[in-house]
């Protein structure tokens, strides 16, 4: 359990360092020590609301969110977050699942596509709205049913459509993260939340680290070494997550 504790405020850093919340991050360490999938999935959404809420007022003040980005991704996702957390799914499944998606943070924490785009090519039209709207809805249906707050895959596909910068996609995720966390922890507030009797040391612990990674972040931090470390426990436990999976 110290090991834990330990780790924790350090995984919140390096999250909230590139716009994230840190709830794969948090529900790997967690399934890395045997917490249940019950105590797993809101423990990691209501972190996320304090750390990606602290990441994307640093980020927002250094001038990097675009409101437009963020809405037409976030309009649909909002709903289908909550409908996600009022669901339940079998632990095996919820476990292959997480796995899977482990592999988002993995190669973010690796420094997949570094390259910062200078223009966007996000315009206000239908057909970027439309598809917007489905990426968004997407991702916000998996983070209400797994846990997460979406800025995992969000990001990256950002920066693969063109739609911003790297820092403007960390300000929109972050934001993104923190709206779909809200609604996930409310839909599964309707079905009983199962929370640990520590939960609030740990906020303490994730607030300290994302206070600091948000700030590095926001300026100019690049913590390479620190990413592979914590590239190396998201694989430990995305490899426990799918094997327990099956």
């Amino acid at each position: 359990m110290y090991a834990f504790l330990v780790l924790l405020p350090f995984v919140a850093f390096l999250y909230a360092s590139v716009g994230h919340g840190g709830a794969s991050g948090y529900l790997a360490l967690m399934a890395l020590f045997a917490f249940s999938p019950e105590v797993m999935k809101p423990t990691a959404l209501l972190l996320n609301l304090f750390v990606a809420g602290i990441s994307f007022a640093q980020f927002a003040r250094a001038g990097h969110f675009n409101g437009w980005l963020f809405l037409v991704f976030a309009g649909v996702s909002v709903p289908l977050s909550f409908f996600g957390g009022t669901m339940e799914i079998d632990s095996g499944v919820y476990k292959i699942i997480l796995g899977i998606l482990l592999i988002f943070a993995i190669i973010r924490m690796l420094g997949w596509q570094k390259r910062e785009n200078k223009l966007s090519s996000f315009k206000r039209s239908p057909e970027h709205l439309m598809l917007g709207f489905a990426i968004g809805g997407a991702i916000g249906f998996i983070s209400g049913l797994i846990g997460i707050g979406g800025g995992i895959i969000l990001s990256p596909v950002i920066l693969l459509l063109r739609w911003g910068s790297v820092k403007e996609a960390a300000a929109v995720s972050a934001l993104f993260i923190w709206v779909n966390s809200a609604a996930g922890l409310a839909g599964q507030w309707t079905s009983g939340l199962t929370l640990s009797p520590d939960v609030w040391f740990f906020v303490l612990l994730a607030v300290i680290g994302g206070l600091a990674g948000g700030y590095f972040g926001s300026q100019q931090l690049n913590g390479k070494v620190l990413r592979f470390v914590l590239a190396g426990v998201l694989v430990l436990a995305s490899i426990k997550l799918i094997g327990a999976g099956f």
